[in-house]
This record gives structure tokens, sequence and C-alpha cells, in this order.
């Protein structure tokens, strides 16, 4: 009998249609944005320069922690729209404590409460959607609102212009500094560096961890991935608990660089983030994607912005073209990996 069920096992997306789609997708991301910095290059020849690449990183610091953790989500098959609500959230009651607990206390201090918080808020939402079977999107919708409303309730509208010492320090810290022949000094901080330590750990857990595999495996169908020894319980709790720590991070990093700590800052952000994702090769039917891809996808989103600013687009128009653009990749793709699906019978089965 374990013969019989074996290939059917062996069948789905993941064992022969991810690696090519991923690095597929992976290449027409680069190559859109190899295009666009040669047409901004026309249009502005000081953009390819090092201040560029300063700009460029800071820009994409933030966004890139969040659409690292709604890939993890997406890979495992949901979908999170709550991180903006748990990074601001996280970064709000940080600050808060640090400032009337703790003033002095190192900035280890204030990764430690930010990432406690946003795990602690994203595995409410694991839990919440593994209790409840119902689709994931759902869920962070109502913890969404859940944590805006509680801001609001107790908090206001209350900014803090005064940020903890350790926190003000690390946004104004740099790793190099230089002037441009403009006479302009340009600098990247060292916020940037954090973006590739969270790059590289989740790479890590992707592909050489057990948890990596159950991921992707309930990504590509939850029930063979039960039926395998997956736990769904497990993969929902971390999944979610890793986009929650994300979040956290990238909302300290996001305050301590706008150097005010605003409880309704980031609103608004998660179509931005879960576009360039998907453009970076996530699927929103999950088991696809890669870090690499992520990244790039939002490097993409980020040099569009700034390809249609120099040539004169109001930014109500950005995310029309940005729709636009994520419409195009995907039907690249889609044919190709519905006739895979035809061809083995996949059906995804799913509670996220």
């Amino acid at each position: 009998m374990t013969a019989a069920v074996q290939p059917t096992l062996q069948a789905p997306d993941a064992m022969f249609r991810l690696p090519k789609v991923g690095i597929r997708r992976e290449w027409t991301t680069f190559g859109l944005i190899a295009v666009l910095c040669v047409l901004i290059s026309f249009l502005n020849p000081a953009f390819l320069q090092v201040q560029t690449v300063f700009d460029l990183l800071r820009a994409i610091t933030v966004p890139g922690l969040f659409a690292l953790g709604v890939f993890v989500v997406l890979a495992a098959g949901g979908i999170d729209v709550s991180f903006p609500a748990i990074g601001a959230a996280a970064l709000y009651i940080t600050a808060v404590i640090m400032l009337n607990v703790m003033p002095d206390a190192p900035l280890a201090v204030a990764f430690a409460i930010t990432s406690s918080i946003g795990i602690l808020l994203g595995m409410l939402n694991g839990l919440l959607v593994d209790v409840f079977k119902v689709p994931s999107l759902i869920i962070t919708i109502g913890t969404q609102y859940l944590v805006r409303g509680a801001l609001l309730a107790f908090v206001g509208a209350v900014w803090l212009n005064d940020l903890p010492p350790a926190v003000d320090a690390f946004g104004k810290a740099t790793i190099v500094s230089f002037e441009s022949t403009s006479g302009i000094t340009t600098s990247l901080p060292w916020s940037a560096l954090v973006l590739f330590v969270a790059a590289a750990a989740t790479w890590f857990v992707l592909n050489r961890t057990l948890m990596g595999k159950a991921i992707f495996a309930a990504g590509g169908n939850l029930l063979i991935a039960e039926r395998l020894g997956f736990s769904s319980r497990k993969v929902h709790l971390f999944v979610f608990g890793f986009a929650g720590l994300l979040a956290g991070i990238g909302g300290l990093i996001h305050s301590a660089s706008t150097r005010i700590a605003n409880p309704f800052e980031l609103g608004g952000i998660e179509l931005d983030i879960i576009a360039a994702v998907v453009l970076g090769g996530a699927s929103i039917e999950g088991g696809k994607g890669t870090v690499l891809g992520t990244l790039l996808g939002v490097v993409l989103v980020q040099v569009i912005n700034t390809s249609l600013i120099l040539v004169g687009v109001p930014s109500s128009w950005q995310r029309i073209v940005v729709g636009v653009i994520v419409l195009i990749s995907s039907g690249l793709f889609v044919s190709r990996s519905t006739s895979f699906r035809t061809l083995f019978g996949s059906k995804s089965a799913r509670a996220v």
C-alpha cells in the first residue's frame, strides 16, 4: 500500500516545479530592475553612483524586513496583513517602556522588547488560524483592527518625539559616509545591516532546517504535509511568530530612522509589501519563492517608485504601475503552473 501511495506524495509542485519557477521568477525580476536602472540613468545620469545605492539600501530596509516575514507566511500557504499594526504597536510600547522604566538601557534591551512583542502578537495570529481553521487573511484583518483599536483606546494619537537614547543613537549611527562631488554627504546606517542578517537567518531556516521543509510542504498541500508527519499547529505558530518578530524589528528601525514613535505609523503599506513579495516569485497559493527573490521584489518596487518620481509621474499613479507589473509578471507563469497541477491532479486543501 505504501508503494502505491508514494508516487502520489512525490508529485506536487514542491518536488519538480518550485525550483524551476523560483529561479525563473528571480531572473525576470532582476531583468526588470536592470532595465529600469538603465532607463533611469538615461533620464538622470547622476543615478548611477554610490549615493543612489546607499539611498536604496536605506529605503528598502524596513520594507525588506516586512517582506521577509510576509514571504515566510506565504510560503506556508497563508497571508498576513497585520504586520504593520504589529510593528507600530511594538515600536510604541518599546519606546514607552524604555522611557518610563529603563531610559538608560542598552540597544539590546530595545530589540529584545520589540522582538518579544512582535513574536507574541504574531503567534496569536498563528494560534487563531490553527484553532478556528479559517483563512489567515480573515484572522489577520481582525487582529490588525484589534491592535489598532487597542492603541487608539489606550494611547490615542500621542506621538513620542523623544526616543530612548540607545534607540536614537542607533538611528544616527552609520557604517560609512562620504561627501559626493556635489558636496552632499551620504551615509549608510547600521540599520541596513539588520536586513542582511534577517535575510541570512530566513534563508537558513527555510533551506537548512526541518521547519523550512514543513513550511514549503504545508504551502504545497497541508493535508499531505500532515500525513508526512508535519504539525500544522507548529507551522502556523512559527511562520506567524517569525513574521511578527521581523515586524517588531522593522518597527523599531523605522522609529529610529524617523526619530519619532507614532502608534499609527506604517498604516496602508500592506499591499505594497505583498506586491513586492509576489514580484519576487512567491505565490499567493503557497509553497513557492526564495529569499533572494523577495529582496529583489522589494528593490524592484522601490526602483519603480524612484523612476516614476524622476519622470514626474504623480504618486497616485505609482500603485497603478506596480499593479500592472504584478499582473503581467504573475500572468507569465500562471499557465505553466496550472498545467503542471492539472497533469498531476494536485489540489491544495489548507487552513491557512
